[in-house]
């Protein structure tokens, strides 16, 4: 299986996939995956926080490091698999976006209702 993505570390889509040369310059998961994460992650952090800190008691510096070291490690962790699932589910259910010759015939109707 191949990966859609540049590089290692960057999360630069490809310009087609190397098994199906599928174009994925047409994909678009825009902000989706960040927002997913911030509002998933602080969901989940933030009572984790606060019951570590109920239990045990520790300093406001150990929080602060070991809290940022958990969320960027997840954060980073989870952005390409989420985003390529964000991908996936764009495929799946709106796959209009992928067609080019639905598209065109879409288009090509609209103009053919104008000049009538």
């Amino acid at each position: 299986m191949a990966s859609i993505y540049d590089g290692l570390f960057d999360l630069n889509v490809r310009k087609a996939c190397v098994n199906c040369e599928l174009d994925l310059t047409k994909s678009d998961s825009a902000d989706g995956p960040a927002v997913f994460l911030i509002f998933v992650l602080g969901a989940l952090l933030v009572p984790a926080a606060l019951l570590l800190d109920h239990i045990f008691s520790p300093s406001l510096i150990f929080h602060a490091i070991f809290w940022t070291i958990i969320a960027l490690a997840l954060c980073v962790g989870m952005l390409k698999p989420l985003k390529s699932y964000i991908i996936t589910l764009q495929y799946t259910y709106r796959r209009s976006d992928w067609d080019e010759t639905e598209n065109e015939d879409a288009e090509t109707d609209t103009d053919h209702e104008k000049n009538s």
